[in-house]
């Protein structure tokens, strides 16, 4: 149902979220850190901008993976270059990702495959019991020491519903002490971390703060 939610609202998202200075942030410190060719699985990839656009463009293997039809198709216009599937972020790294979605290379078979994932404000449609499973798969698809770069709101929610341009979405969020020990147990350190305070346009949302988080898998 969130996804759903996802396919009428298309490109008005980034009408309401039009400054994306962390986010690409976190795409130079993976052009900085990658080979040329490195595969990147952008986990919620919406429409494809500004993430998988910067990535394609600097070199990179970048796959998109979203369960919004209607983002995915955007994505698809946007950075025809890019490889996409329609999955549910759950079943990553499982025997459903190629059961369920005929995506075997982001199944069990994927494993270590990728150099780094991004995952810019998708984790935070999960209830919060989900979202450290969720980050335990995404671990599995890195290889030793690949890298995570995380986008999160700043706020001890879970599933909390919340009016976002004429849909309501479920949202959970951490303290952002909470969120570095949450991802500590999915097997990540965080490297470095930014927050940038952040008033949503177009929609009747508060102003939040937005964690940009630099991640990398460890042993």
């Amino acid at each position: 149902m969130q996804a759903l939610a996802f396919d009428p609202i298309g490109p008005r998202y980034s009408e309401a979220f039009p400054t994306k200075s962390g986010q690409l942030a976190c795409g130079e410190w993976l052009l900085s850190e990658l080979e040329p060719g490195a595969r990147v699985l952008d986990i919620g990839c919406g429409s494809g901008e500004p993430t998988l656009r910067q990535l394609v463009d600097g070199g990179l293997t970048v796959t998109g993976a979203d369960l919004s039809d209607g983002m995915l198709g955007l994505a698809r216009q946007a950075v025809p270059e890019a490889a996409f599937h329609r999955i549910d972020m759950y079943d990553l790294a499982t025997p459903r990702a190629a059961r369920a979605w005929g995506a075997p290379e982001l199944g069990p078979a994927g494993q270590g495959s990728f150099a780094a994932a991004t995952a810019f404000f998708s984790l935070i449609l999960l209830p919060q019991d989900e979202i450290p499973v969720v980050l335990g798969r995404i671990r599995d698809l890195l290889r030793p020491g690949g890298l995570l770069a995380l986008g999160m709101v700043e706020a001890d929610l879970d599933n909390a519903p919340l009016p976002f341009l004429g849909q309501e979405l479920k949202i959970s969020g951490y303290l952002r002490e909470d969120l570095a020990r949450t991802l500590a147990g999915a097997g990540f350190s965080v490297e470095s971390g930014s927050g940038h305070p952040y008033a949503p346009a177009s929609t009747t949302l508060p102003p939040e703060e937005q964690l940009f988080l630099r991640c990398r898998r460890v042993s």
